[in-house]
């Protein structure tokens, strides 16, 4: 398994990862590439190669710049009226759809992501690592920590907060409050 490199988008910039989902993907994953100072390659894989070679090593400033790049993109979906929310709410609906047509159920695999997320901060925590293990257990628990997000979008949806927030950005984007 390759570096979850959506998962990082998600976590920085919720805004692009909820659209990278969607049919809005290529929108938003140019605008992170954008972000990224990436210049965009010749199809998407390429283009998924360079985000996760940026995203893997990504400095803090690039970080604070999707950040930013996830602000302006809430902005134009609101002034465009695009609401990534409930594109995001249709698409939970039909994996849970999924889940009761299929018998199949992702609860394994939550349970594994849930106890391996406080496996590892148990071991941050109360277990002195060698040395040079340190890294590789702070990016295990990253991408752990975007996948415990996940489980719970999967299962409870996404927050009310969100939603608030879209509102308040769609305000203040039309100057009221």
């Amino acid at each position: 398994m390759g570096f979850d490199w959506k998962s990082i988008v998600s976590s920085v910039a919720p805004v692009l990862g909820t659209a990278l989902g969607g049919p809005l993907g290529g929108v938003a994953a140019r605008a992170a590439m954008d972000a990224l100072g990436i210049t965009p390659g010749a199809d998407d894989a390429e283009n998924e190669q360079k985000l996760a070679a940026a995203l893997s090593g990504a400095s803090p400033d690039q970080l604070l710049a999707l950040k930013k790049a996830d602000q302006a993109f809430a902005r134009d979906m609101a002034s465009l009226d695009v609401d990534l929310e409930k594109i995001a709410a249709s698409d939970r609906a039909s994996a849970r759809q999924r889940e009761v047509d299929t018998g199949e159920s992702p609860a394994l695999l939550a349970f594994v992501v849930v106890a391996g997320f406080f496996s590892v901060l148990y071991t941050i925590a109360f277990v002195e690592l060698p040395t040079g293990a340190q890294q590789p257990v702070n990016i295990l628990l990253g991408a752990l920590t975007a996948m415990l997000t996940q489980v719970g979008n999967y299962y409870f949806g996404s927050s009310k907060g969100s939603a608030m927030k879209n509102r308040l950005l769609a305000r203040l984007n039309n100057g009221t409050r």
